[in-house]
């Protein structure tokens, strides 16, 4: 065996170099230019060469009433981009333009909008439509339930669908059941939304795709924007992307459109809407006025948020689905907005802030280090735990050391491991071929096991069936994440 360590090394250097064909491979925006090109220059001069990360930017610039239009990168089949949350801006206007028709009143309560519906809580059917509208309901981000946790997690790591059966019945069951919590106080909610789009829909007796498309969408001429997609599908569907190279999959879940599920749009519709909403003449325009404060100092209209930067006052929304980003803005004062739109999970707002002359000010805290915190956790073990098991069994006698179905766990996990972080680490920040080196380690590692196999006991000390019965689960669970990942590589 004193050739062992050599041939381990050998192996593992094998491994990592052959490892880099598949290792992560972020996205970078192309060369490729279309549309306006003075705003293709002024939107490459605020990039300044920081491009890791995007495909393909969809981009509205509009001022003093002109608005202009460019497409750079890869449309992935664009322009139509999902838009996520920026639909909430929609859902506000409608709601707006409904009070001043009198359709609905801000202080009606969901009891009255939705009379069919019998809630388990009082509190819940004496939410106000304009709670709902300004995210003070109480009600949480998402509808409770194992069943939303579990599509919520395998979204993150598959990039699926979470909201995939989430119609509009689903939506109106949740809040049956649910009660709000700390009522008044602001709390980002795509339920609350959601739920206001369907409440607004009761009260229309119309669907909410079929009301905001006749309401909003049509007077402003958006006719490229879509809450639902159609039978047949329209040209110019776009597909989402992760930014460290994975696909993601198109969201969809009518329960969830009025909150942005499902909703795509382009660069030039959006302009429409920010155009006619900073001027006031688009239905609806007065949801932009800021009437609440929220959480971080900033203040909330029926949707549309509002900031101060400096002396500046910026009206805002974004939006986020498991491929695209999205941001809509303006400066009222100034005559000029701004629309960025993105096909992978990089977000934009600060590409929009410095297109409207704003320094975006350093979000980076905790939050900012948890992914590559996770990344480097994960590699570690991958690259580790294999090779000193190897340590221990060189080590170990036959009784102490480990045995075959420890050395069978733990290439399973690690090989789980190195998959997850495959998928979801963050390879804007850490370099790629560290996941190929903890690749090259572990193989290593399991090289050496492999060599000493012979000489590893069956199983340790404990009975038969127990060893046997935890090996089942936790290889189990190994295989399945393996497969899992493995399909969507």
């Amino acid at each position: 065996m004193t050739r062992a360590p050599v041939l381990s090394a050998v192996v593992g250097l094998l491994a990592a170099a052959l490892s880099l064909l598949i290792a992560p491979e972020p996205f970078r925006l192309g060369p490729a230019r279309a549309g306006d090109a003075g705003l293709a220059g002024r939107v490459e001069a605020v990039l300044a060469g920081d491009t890791l990360g995007y495909r393909g930017l969809a981009v509205a610039e509009i001022d003093g009433g002109r608005t202009v239009t460019a497409m750079l990168g890869d449309s992935a089949g664009g322009p139509l981009f999902e838009i996520g949350s920026v639909t909430k801006t929609l859902t506000g206007m409608l709601f707006a333009d409904m009070v001043v028709e009198g359709l609905v009143r801000p202080d009606e309560t969901l009891g009255d909008a939705l009379s069919a519906v019998r809630f388990e809580h009082d509190a819940t059917a004496s939410i106000t439509l304009a709670e709902l509208a300004s995210h003070r309901s109480g009600l949480p981000r998402l509808a409770p339930g194992i069943r939303t946790l579990a599509r919520s997690a395998l979204a993150g790591l598959l990039g699926v669908n979470p909201y995939a059966g989430q119609d509009a019945d689903a939506i109106l069951d949740a809040a049956r059941r649910i009660a709000p919590d700390d009522r008044g106080t602001f709390a980002y909610s795509n339920f609350g939304m959601a739920l206001l789009g369907q409440a607004l829909a009761a009260r229309a007796g119309k669907p909410y795709p079929e009301l905001v498309t006749q309401r909003i969408l049509q007077p402003l001429g958006m006719s490229d924007t879509y809450v639902t997609v159609p039978d047949p599908r329209p040209a110019g569907l776009a597909s989402g992307s992760i930014a460290t190279g994975h696909s993601a999959a198109a969201w969809s879940g009518a329960g969830y459109a009025p909150a942005g599920v499902g909703v795509r749009s382009t660069a030039a519709d959006l302009s429409r809407l920010v155009l006619a909403t900073m001027a006031g003449t688009a239905p609806g325009a007065d949801a932009a006025e800021p009437r609440f404060a929220t959480d971080d100092g900033e203040r909330i209209g029926y949707g549309w948020f509002t900031h101060r930067y400096g002396n500046r006052t910026i009206t805002w929304h974004n939006g986020g689905t498991g491929g695209f980003r999205s941001y809509v803005a303006f400066d009222r004062a100034s005559g000029r907005g701004v629309v960025v739109l993105s096909n992978t999970d990089r977000a934009v707002e600060w590409i929009g802030l410095r297109m409207l002359g704003v320094d975006p000010p350093s979000a980076a805290g905790w939050r900012d280090l948890l992914r590559p915190g996770v990344t480097v956790a994960l590699l570690m073990f991958a690259a580790g735990s294999l090779l000193l098991l190897a340590v221990r069994t060189a080590r170990g006698s036959q009784r102490r050391g480990p045995d075959r179905l420890r050395v069978l766990e733990e290439t399973l996990a690690t090989a789980a491991m190195l998959l997850i972080a495959h998928r979801i680490g963050a390879w804007l920040t850490i370099p790629p071929w560290w996941w190929s080196a903890a690749v090259g380690v572990a193989a290593a590692g399991v090289t050496a096991l492999a060599l000493r196999w012979r000489t590893t006991p069956t199983r340790d000390g404990r009975g038969p069936a127990a060893r046997s019965a935890q090996f089942a689960v936790s290889g189990a669970i190994s295989l399945l994440i393996i497969g899992a990942m493995a399909a969507h590589l």
